[in-house]
């Protein structure tokens, strides 16, 4: 057991294992905890998460441009750990990718068959459909990026330009200092690691239904709470071993198959599916993205009562937060030898334009199905929402194909997102964690897998769509907190880089130890 942080690693496995007993022992009272719980978080913090993912947009492009830009993480001398095609295939892969397979096609039925009241949209309407599209670009393109990416900047500059130890206090050095140094920063992990497992059992449940849906429509098996533990032991099994063989082995080679699968479905359904429309709907609805984008961001429905937001966006913007701080422990670690520029690129840019195309492509496809009959929403009212997801296809060419090849994405998505997170609460929960030591044992992250995926099958289980949904937003709120936090450290260090960043002091050391060594010779 020398091998655990024990602060960090048994508070939040206890809550979690407690978690799992009651859902099995008491499955009324384990809702009833846990809609309460959530029904107070959407209505008193919606505003909150909706304001801080602005901020975090902002806080990407300000520093993109600020002199901050131009540091390179790990020191001047610093090589990169991976190349920059590698690079961009594990963070696409590892962050929101699995939401992309699922909701892609399924959200916007939701949007255009049943859009906010007090926007007035009448369902499945062609303002319905511009909202929808528009929708999807909020939810899936620049704000969650920019979540994900402002705490991956602050921990790899504090890990390896600070020398900070590998840990989530290490983000709020720069406004801390050393007050969370020892019991302090731990209680902070273990805070972060909770959250973490909550999101990534909501992201694990999306995926189940998506392989569930994917089952039914094969081979008719219908999607049921025994089928979803299958799909779960199986996935687990598969991400924990891949995690189990490291950063450049398993995870490495599962996002270079799994981003180039996502370009070949993305291809194929562009050219398949009702191009001319999704291009004329995407075209229209980014225009209004762009002009409504702080109108859509800021939206609460607290004016009219609407509650849509708290259902939609406050999840989403929860979801990332959730996954963000912890995620960043992962992605800030092979940003090692890139300037912060290029994070920002890798991390922010590029992967909210893949996005856009995605949601374009997928939702687009989905609305064009929605608004031609009304279709889709009916199949998800009769057979469930994963079954959405294959109707679309069933519809289009080589649908025999066409699915079993979705359903290897959708698997692949999973496996990924879930191994680089493993990998992730593993690192944070153990001990002795460094650059060079950057692995931590294989126990703990069998441990942590199986306790996730335990929860995710539970919630699924029990309240299948709104079980997703609650997981994110309680996750959501203790990351929020931490959010905003490295949101100000970053502005702390993009201020003055130069005073928080120890790699040049340390260069200095090497060449003048160099040099003596030289001339000693």
């Amino acid at each position: 057991m020398k091998s655990i942080r024990h602060i960090v690693f048994w508070p939040p496995f206890l809550l979690l294992l407690g978690a799992v007993i009651l859902s099995l022992t008491n499955r009324e009272a384990f809702i009833n905890l846990t809609t309460q719980a959530n029904n107070w978080v959407i209505a008193n913090l919606g505003w909150v998460f909706s304001v801080s993912g602005l901020l975090m947009v902002i806080a990407c492009v300000a520093v993109y441009f600020s002199p901050l830009g131009n540091v390179k993480i790990g020191g001047p001398q610093a090589k990169p750990l991976l190349n920059f095609k590698n690079w961009f295939a594990i963070t696409l892969t590892t962050t929101i990718a699995s939401g992309l397979t699922f909701w892609g096609i399924v959200e916007p039925v939701y949007h255009v068959s049943a859009p906010p009241t007090s926007l007035g949209i009448e369902p499945n309407s062609p303002q319905a459909a511009i909202f929808a599209m528009s929708t999807m670009y909020l939810h899936w393109t620049i704000t969650p990026y920019a979540i994900y990416c402002v705490p991956i900047i602050v921990f790899a500059f504090t890990y390896y330009n600070m020398r900070k130890p590998y840990s989530l206090a290490s983000t709020l050095a720069p406004v801390l200092g050393s007050k969370l140094n020892g019991k302090g920063g731990q209680i902070l992990d273990a805070v972060c690691l909770y959250t973490l497992a909550l999101g990534m059992a909501a992201s694990m449940g999306t995926s189940t239904l998506s392989l569930a849906g994917g089952m039914n429509s094969l081979f008719g098996i219908k999607s049921t709470p025994l089928v979803w533990g299958i799909i779960t032991i199986v996935a687990t099994a598969i991400f924990i071993a891949s995690a189990s063989s490291g950063l450049t082995k398993g995870i490495r080679i599962l996002s270079s198959i799994n981003v180039k699968a996502f370009y070949a479905i993305a291809i194929f359904l562009f050219i398949a599916g009702p191009t001319s429309y999704v291009l004329n709907l995407g075209t229209e609805s980014f225009g209004n993205y762009l002009t409504h984008f702080f109108e859509k961001s800021l939206f609460t429905g607290g004016a009219s009562g609407d509650t849509w937001p708290q259902g939609w966006t406050t999840f989403y913007w929860a979801n990332w937060f959730s996954w963000a701080a912890i995620t960043a422990l992962f992605l800030g670690r092979i940003a090692y030898g890139y300037t912060v520029k290029k994070v920002i690129l890798v991390n922010f840019v590029l992967p909210a334009i893949f996005g856009g195309i995605w949601m374009t492509i997928f939702g687009g496809t989905s609305i064009h199905m929605q608004m031609n009959g009304g279709t889709l929403s009916k199949i998800m009212d009769s057979n469930g929402t994963e079954a959405v997801l294959y109707a679309v296809f069933e519809a289009l060419p080589f649908a025999k194909i066409i699915i079993p090849f979705y359903l290897f994405i959708v698997f692949l998505s999973f496996v990924s997102g879930a191994d680089a997170n493993t990998a992730a609460m593993g690192g944070i929960s153990s001990a002795g964690i460094s650059p060079e030591s950057p692995e931590p044992k294989l126990w703990i992250k069998v441990v942590w897998g199986i306790t996730v995926s335990f929860i995710s099958w539970s919630m699924i289980s029990f309240a299948k769509i709104d079980g997703i949904k609650m997981l994110s937003n309680l996750g959501g709120v203790p990351a929020l907190l931490l959010g905003l936090g490295i949101l100000y450290a970053l502005f702390k260090i993009a201020k003055n880089p130069a005073k928080y960043d120890r790699t040049s002091d340390i260069d200095r050391k090497v060449n003048n130890q160099e040099a003596d060594e030289t001339k000693a010779v």
